[in-house]
């Protein structure tokens, strides 16, 4: 029976798009299923009470050498985003509104690198746009998915449920009921996938 591993994360987090760009040689070994679940770490941090690492300017010094080394070590494309923290909401909505379409792994894949590899604003409505319009996708359908109030109860929901469920950051990863939190737990997941 293949295995689910549920993937809460958000465009903004750098730590979630290493965890992205492993996650299909963890697929390669372990046959296990990824199940994208979108969500807004905004609306998590807030209902949880935390901070983002870097409100610890120590803290915040050490993560950026840590991702890079993470990063060299995988082979990964990365660079540190000079305009993080970004406003995801518009990108989120849409991500979990396309979740199974087949637009969605164009657009999680475009999303994640023009953030972390190419050091765009992902929150600016005009880097979007063009974004969405490089990859053959219509601009207006794209922001009327974004603002609908289907898409915005999509994506809280997810937010919501990772609370739940006890998810205080991203990327968090859930093999059943085991909670994984941070792309470094991406090899304690594999060991539980091949169990």
């Amino acid at each position: 029976m293949t295995k689910r591993l549920e993937f809460f994360f958000d465009f903004t987090s750098p730590t979630a798009y290493l965890a992205w760009a492993r996650l299909p040689g963890v697929v390669t070994r372990t046959g296990c299923e990824v199940v994208y679940r979108p969500f807004f770490l905004g609306g998590v941090m807030q209902a949880t009470g935390n901070r983002p690492p870097g409100v610890v300017a120590a803290k915040g010094r050490w993560m950026a050498v840590d991702m890079a080394r993470y990063a060299h070590r995988f082979g990964i494309d990365f660079a540190m985003n000079p305009h993080f923290p970004m406003n995801t909401l518009a990108a989120q909505r849409v991500a979990a509104a396309w979740v199974g379409d087949p637009r969605f792994e164009a657009y999680l894949a475009a999303v994640f690198r023009h953030a972390w590899r190419d050091g765009r604003n992902i929150g600016d409505k005009a880097v979007l746009s063009e974004l969405v319009a490089s990859l053959g996708l219509d601009t207006e359908e794209f922001w009327a998915v974004a603002e609908s109030p289907e898409t915005k109860a999509l994506l809280k929901s997810n937010t919501d449920e990772a609370v739940e469920r006890g998810a205080f950051g991203a990327p968090t990863f859930f093999l059943g009921e085991d909670m994984y939190f941070g792309q470094d737990r991406l090899d304690w997941i594999e060991d539980a996938l091949k169990t």
